[in-house]
């Protein structure tokens, strides 16, 4: 067995209580959909996919698949490496542009797998953050300040989880000139561009601003899908048959299914449907988290995220995120994700673009456990 594994903690923890609690407020997207609520009455989409052989795909992704992708990036097919889920994205690309050694500056908090996979492949990591007192941006100087001669690739994640934060346009501008200036890759997880809160336009990708940009997508999380595990890579034609490459040793490909009906969700029709179906989840659910933070302002305060379901909610009692959360799930049948995940303890990480009865009974035992005596 390799020594000092970096275990993906979130995911494993997260695999182990989800489906052994009452209330499950871990998720980091809005309630799924079923076949029936994508595919609607819709008796020829219903057919055709009953018709389907469960062969392998195209092995990169269906044309029909990587076509609606690069409509949505007004990018070419052979940009395109359509992959199982965001998380293979995110570990093929890191595998194929670095080597063991090389520099890669992380952005903070974030979804860790960038973080772990770095460490496993034997890089060297830095990291800039962002920082709640500036409502979730970073400061550009320390940023700059981090990134040197050595980087050879800046991930970032925007819109941000666990935070929602949207970086502004300074911010992008920061992460596309520090790349330029030292030849580095940008590595930009982009599944909750579409989860808008305060905006009806889709949050920007980098794939387009500068030339050495891999853009990971995915199902999951703006199209409510997770359960097709089916995301993809936007880079260039010959990072993408890179990329490709690499992805013949681990996964061999997406489903087939996954490739049909990801086709059909990415449609210019469909695709309007559910991005409108999840902002309506994720800007009601927000408004019912601020309301429960807003009554026990003595010890709750979230910033208001501006994208995505989920909300990095501080809490400023002394027990520690991870002691909480493991009480929660054992005492209380509630699980949501420590900010020890994340490198930064006393927040917790709250799903709320869920049915309300669900998660407000959710909220009422999490505020029951902060504000117990037992643990403090």
């Amino acid at each position: 067995m390799k020594k000092n594994f970096q275990p993906f903690m979130l995911e494993r923890e997260m695999g182990i209580w989800e489906y052994q609690v009452e209330y499950n407020l871990s998720e980091s997207g809005v309630h799924p959909m079923t076949i029936r609520d994508l595919l609607g009455n819709d008796p020829d989409q219903i057919a055709d996919l009953l018709d389907v052989e469960l062969n392998y795909p195209p092995t990169n992704g269906s044309p029909e698949l990587r076509e609606q992708i690069a409509g949505i990036y007004d990018a070419h097919l052979d940009d395109i490496c359509v992959t199982t889920g965001a998380a293979q994205a995110n570990f093929t690309t890191i595998l194929t542009a670095l080597d063991p050694g090389d520099e890669i500056v992380v952005m903070l908090p974030n979804y860790m797998q960038v973080w772990g996979t770095a460490k496993n492949l034997g890089l060297k990591v830095k990291t800039f953050s962002l920082k709640h007192e500036l409502d979730w941006c970073f400061d550009v100087e320390e940023f700059r300040a981090t990134v040197s001669d050595q980087t050879r690739l800046i991930a970032v994640c925007n819109p941000n989880n666990p935070t929602g934060h949207i970086m502004t346009a300074a911010e992008r501008e920061a992460v596309i000139q520090a790349a330029n200036d030292v030849g580095a890759w940008i590595l930009s997880d982009e599944v909750y561009a579409g989860a808008e809160h305060t905006t009806d336009e889709v949050t920007p990708s980098f794939w387009g601003q500068y030339d050495k940009v891999f853009a990971i997508g995915s199902m999951s999380k703006a199209y409510a899908l997770p359960g097709l595990r089916t995301g993809w890579v936007v880079s260039n034609p010959e990072m993408a048959e890179a990329i490709w490459a690499r992805q013949d040793y681990v996964t061999i490909c997406a489903s087939m299914l996954g490739n049909k009906l990801a086709a059909y969700a990415l449609s210019p029709q469909v695709r309007a449907r559910i991005i409108d179906r999840t902002r309506k989840y994720a800007r009601n659910g927000f408004a019912n988290l601020k309301r429960w933070c807003d009554e026990h302002s003595d010890v709750l305060s979230v910033v208001p995220p501006q994208a995505a379901a989920i909300g990095f909610v501080h809490y400023n009692t002394g027990v520690n995120s991870s002691e909480l959360v493991n009480y929660l799930a054992t005492e209380q049948q509630t699980y949501v994700v420590p900010g020890d995940h994340f490198g930064m303890d006393h927040y917790l990480r709250i799903s709320y673009g869920l049915a309300e009865e669900y998660v407000n009974e959710g909220l009422r035992r999490i505020y029951q456990t902060i504000s117990s005596s037992s643990l403090n």
